[in-house]
């Protein structure tokens, strides 16, 4: 690690929030003359590539200068007065709990960016996306490193409107009911997440969300926390997403081009968990108590629900999607994490942390995989996709034989590279060790075994083994996409199908390296997370 100067740390935080926005201002300008290269298309590519890499040189040097002797402490910190009437401030800084989010965010922008230079997604202008892009990035950002609720809630929302423009004008069939399926969902969702927020400021007198944590809910009545937790956790779980209120996100991934995804589950859904973990734990415990079993119980539901919803996709005649698939994994994945922040323990809450980055990771690479196979195929249906070849007619009555369903894509064997990488993120997604996948699904389920006090232990042994049983049928539905889609033999009339190609394995191996790593040493993330979360948990006391 390096040793910088607090002032030069707050630089950097401030234009990792705020470059992104300074960069989609220019990229909606004219090209000057000498950097059009090709076409003014390349050059605001080109732009949203360097906007987008110089943003996450600045994460990483933040992260190096970050004193990882003490992850509790927040650092790199900026506390301006700005609506002094509301006593609301511009107040941003990091800790061990959102720098690793902060380092996510600004490497899976930029691989998306990278992509997208090399494989634009059909649509309107390059301008208007990577604008979108860069102020999608910059909300997300904010939104990891304010510590105002108001600026919090302002960060939250900013993201909503570039993601619905990329899923209505980048995306594929049903983009535009999907996209406003989105927008309303999680619109509705933060208007009663705002009234919380407020309902916490008046009562507290202080937006801060360092004090308000400091003061660990001492000056909220505990019908205020009630109140408070059930009206911002509406918000955060249809964001999160939580079962029942997940229903947006199917429609919304299977629409969204391929870095839509990639963004839309590696990073946005980490907000609503973040706003868990920062928000709620921390200032409203006796109130999140009350309702811990009850997110505790949901979480498990949409570990079995997602799950089986992915078995069903991935049986052979049903025709289903493969983006859908690994949508409705994102269901049973975001169902650890809170499952591990229900159980209000260290155990549980760094569990559920380890498992938002490792879900950014796999999920991401997933997403970048199948909107690739798309590029090749031409489709994403795992019935197509199981054929010998995509113009293989074998009975005159237009139905396939069971036993064509049961013959494998053989990307093992078309593309061998490229199979076993899809074959790889599968097995992380499933959880296997030694892969980042395994941690935090482990500790979250650990979190259970022992839950904190004044929780009802058999309630949560319960939830526990019923995510332990989630996690089999995680395997299972992996596996079989895995068995349809890279296995089989390869017909001799079968069409060619391009292997990696140079920008995609720029743009996936970052991905692969941190998935190896984090599985094999989770001490380089949970020594971050773990003396911030006892923080947390405690009131700032330790």
């Amino acid at each position: 690690m390096i040793d910088i100067n607090e002032s030069v740390m707050q630089v950097l935080l401030a234009f990792i929030v705020v470059g992104p926005l300074l960069g989609a201002a220019t990229a909606l300008l004219p090209a000057p003359p000498g950097l059009k290269g090709k076409s003014p298309e390349q050059a605001v590519l080109r732009h949203g590539v360097t906007v987008t890499g110089a943003v996450l040189i600045a994460a990483i040097v933040l992260a190096l200068g970050f004193d990882h002797d003490h992850p509790s402490k927040m650092q790199a910190t900026t506390d301006i007065s700005w609506i002094p009437a509301l006593d609301v401030r511009i107040h941003l800084g990091i800790d061990g709990i959102s720098l690793p989010l902060l380092v996510l965010t600004a490497l899976l922008t930029f691989l998306c960016a990278l992509y997208s230079y090399f494989k634009m997604p059909a649509g309107p202008t390059p301008k208007a996306f990577v604008a979108l892009l860069l102020v999608l990035e910059s909300g997300t950002l904010a939104t990891f490193a304010v510590l105002d609720l108001l600026l919090f809630f302002l960060a939250f929302e900013m993201v909503l409107i570039p993601m619905y423009f990329l899923i209505a004008r980048w995306g594929a069939e049903q983009r535009t009911q999907a996209a406003w399926k989105f927008i309303l969902f999680t619109l509705l969702g933060s208007v009663v997440m705002l009234l919380g927020l407020l309902l916490i400021g008046i009562k507290a007198g202080t937006f801060d969300m360092v004090a308000l944590a400091t003061d660990n809910g001492r000056s909220l009545t505990t019908s205020v926390q009630v109140i408070a937790v059930l009206t911002i956790g509406i918000g955060l779980a249809v964001k999160t997403p939580m079962w029942p209120l997940h229903s947006w996100l199917p429609d919304a991934h299977t629409a969204a081009p391929t870095v839509g995804s990639v963004l839309l589950a590696g990073v946005l859904l980490k907000m609503g968990t973040y706003g868990f973990v920062r928000i709620l734990l921390p200032i409203t415990p006796d109130g999140f108590r009350t309702f811990a079993p009850y997110l505790a119980a949901f979480a498990v539901v949409g570990i079995i629900y997602g799950s089986l919803a992915c078995l069903a996709l991935a049986k052979q005649g049903a025709k289903g999607d493969l983006k859908r698939l690994i949508a409705y994994s994102s269901v049973g994945h975001m169902g650890f994490v809170l499952l591990g922040i229900s159980t209000m323990t260290p155990t549980g809450v760094n569990g559920a942390l380890f498992a938002n980055i490792a879900h950014g990771l796999i999920t991401g690479l997933l997403f970048f995989l199948v909107g690739a196979l798309k590029d090749r195929t031409g489709t994403t249906d795992l019935d197509a996709l199981s054929l010998p070849s995509p113009d293989h007619h074998p009975s005159t009555s237009g139905a396939a034989a069971p036993d064509q369903f049961q013959t494998g894509a053989a990307l093992y064997g078309k593309a061998p590279r490229f199979g076993g990488l899809l074959a790889f993120a599968a097995v992380a997604s499933l959880g296997l060790p030694g892969l980042a996948g395994f941690w935090g699904e482990m500790l979250a389920l650990f979190g259970a075994f022992r839950p904190a006090d004044g929780l009802s232990r058999p309630a949560f042994l319960t939830f526990m083994a019923i995510g332990a049983f989630g996690t089999l049928l995680t395997a299972a539905y992996m596996l079989v996409v895995v068995r349809r889609v890279c296995m089989g033999a390869v017909p001799q009339d079968a069409p060619k199908l391009a292997d990696v190609r140079t920008y995609e394995f720029a743009a996936w191996t970052p991905l692969v390296a941190l998935t190896v790593v984090a599985g094999l040493w989770p001490k380089a993330l949970l020594g971050l997370t773990d003396p911030a979360v006892q923080q947390l948990l405690s009131g700032g006391t330790r």
